[in-house]
Order: structure tokens, then sequence, then C-alpha cells
């Protein structure tokens, strides 16, 4: 296992087992009939893999997907147990992944991104203030920045290589890719998913702003795969620190974008040594995420 001197794992090694993915965060491993996902601490923006980690990360991630996978048991996803001590080929590495990996099922991922909006923020907002239009959506005018829209909206987009960047695509766009009817199942589930989600975080003075969700297809079925809801797929405001026509705080990766936007780099590979002080914020933003959503302490 590699480390960096925060203590934030970089990248898995697993003696033995073929690796077959290493991700902007996820290292994936061929289990035989099933998959081992290990969450790094790796911390990507705008596409970019940082040099350096956000100690904990990985873990949050993990956690948080467990959360809202057992909250929302009504949705089938991926996962098979975290129990990874009933591997005999993982026991050597138990300490360095317990609480960071899961073992899941082998499912065939669909090839776009399944972002779906209840405010308007990121790219869509800057979309949104070129041309009126997100994601093939054209909207009423007079949105402010960090507006709630009138309705959630599934906004795809393509899922790039690392070190490229996505490309929003329309539902028309999805339909081509997937046919009609995987379509718009994956639209509704993403959409069904943001409303059990947002009604949730809204109770624990949270606004999910936006997320991004993945599918599969597992014996012909469309399942929930990856992670879910977690502060690097998702934008978490707390709703006391709310207020529209500004980028509001979060409780995610947004702080590190926030910073990279500070520098003079261009947004591409390698990218910058994040400071200590970022690393340390963004640490304790992803476990106050973790905490105020859960109702538990992960450290």
């Amino acid at each position: 296992m590699l480390y960096d001197s925060n203590h934030a794992l970089i990248q898995s090694e697993i003696e033995g087992v073929k690796l077959l993915n290493r991700g902007k965060v996820r290292d994936i491993y061929d289990l035989g009939e099933s998959l081992l996902f290990i969450a790094t601490d790796r911390i990507s923006a705008f596409d970019v893999v940082m040099p350096n980690g956000i100690p904990l990360k990985g873990k949050v991630l993990t956690q948080i997907s467990l959360f809202w996978f057992e909250l929302m048991n009504w949705m089938p996803n991926h996962l098979i147990t975290t129990d990874i001590s009933t591997r005999p080929e993982l026991a050597p590495y138990v300490k360095d992944l317990q609480g960071r990996a899961m073992i899941v099922r082998k499912a065939r991922p669909l090839p776009i991104e399944c972002i779906v909006r209840g405010y308007l923020a990121g790219s869509g907002w800057k979309d949104y203030q070129q041309t009126g239009v997100v994601s093939g959506i054209t909207l009423c005018s007079g949105y402010k920045q960090a507006a709630k829209l009138d309705q959630p909206l599934f906004t795809p987009s393509t899922k790039a290589d690392l070190g490229m960047h996505d490309e929003a695509i329309s539902l028309e766009g999805v339909e081509k890719l997937l046919g009609k009817d995987v379509a718009h199942e994956v639209s509704s589930l993403s959409l069904r998913i943001y409303k059990t989600a947002a009604d949730y975080a809204e109770s624990k003075g949270i606004i999910l702003a936006d997320t991004k969700f993945e599918f599969g297809i597992y014996e012909d079925k469309v399942i929930l795969i990856d992670e879910v809801l977690t502060p690097d797929s998702s934008r978490f405001w707390p709703a006391e620190q709310y207020k529209v026509g500004c980028n509001p705080p979060s409780l995610d990766k947004q702080f590190v974008r926030d910073y990279l936007e500070t520098l003079d780099w261009n947004k591409t590979a390698p990218g910058p040594e994040l400071p200590q002080d970022v690393v340390k914020k963004t640490t304790e933003k992803y476990l106050e995420a973790y905490k105020v959503l859960t109702g538990k302490s992960l450290v």
C-alpha cells in the first residue's frame, strides 16, 4: 500500500489479485465472480487527480454510500459485503482496507453519468449563463447562481477517460446510447433517488444541490453501482449558510475546486500539490458531512 506523508492511502497493491482498473478514486480488483472496490484517499478536480490525498476520505465515501444503500433498500445495488475477511486472499490487507472496501457484484456499467440538479450551480450554472440551456433543457430566464430550480432536472453526461472531461448530453443522446427504455428507466430512478435523498438531507439541515449516480446492468436489471450521494459525487450545502446569488459554502470537494481556481494552473495533469491547510480542511468537511447526515462519527 502506498501512503503519502499525511497517511492518506494513495494507491493500493493486492498481491496475487488482478487489478482491473485504477480510476480517479477507486482501485478495482477481480475476485472471480465478484469485484473488490477500494476507495482510496485520492482526490480529483477538473478530472485531474491531485498528487497528495485527503486522509480518511475513502472511508467516508464507502461508509456514507453504505448508509444510503440501506436507507434506499428499494433500489437494487451492487453491494455483496463489506466484510473483506471473508476472502482469504485479502486477509493480509484487512487493516488497510477495513471500512474503505466493498465486495460487489459484477455489473455491466452504463456509459453515462446520471446527474440530477435541484439547484443551479457548478457547470450547470455556467452553461445557463452562456446559453440558457442545461443538457439540452431550455430553462426560463431570471435564475441566479445557486437558485433552486422549479423542479429537479436529469442532466446526464458522458463518462470521460482519466484526464479527459465529461461532456453534457441530452436525454435524446442517452436514448441513442442506451435505448429508450433503459434511458427513461435511469432518468426516472435518478430523479426518485435524488428526491428521497434531498428530503432526508433537508431534515438534517443540509441542501442536496446536485449529485450524480452510476448504474449498471446485472442479470438484465438496472442496479445502482459505485458510490452514491457522497461528498465526491454530490454538492452538500449547510442550509443555514445558503444564500442565492453566490457559491454557498459546501461540505464536499468544492472546497478543493475553489482553492484550485485561485492558482495559475491550466487544469491539466499533473495537478498541483495541495497545501496542508487545504488537506486538513477538506478532511474536516468530509467528516462533518458524514456526521450530519448519518448521525454517527467516523473517528
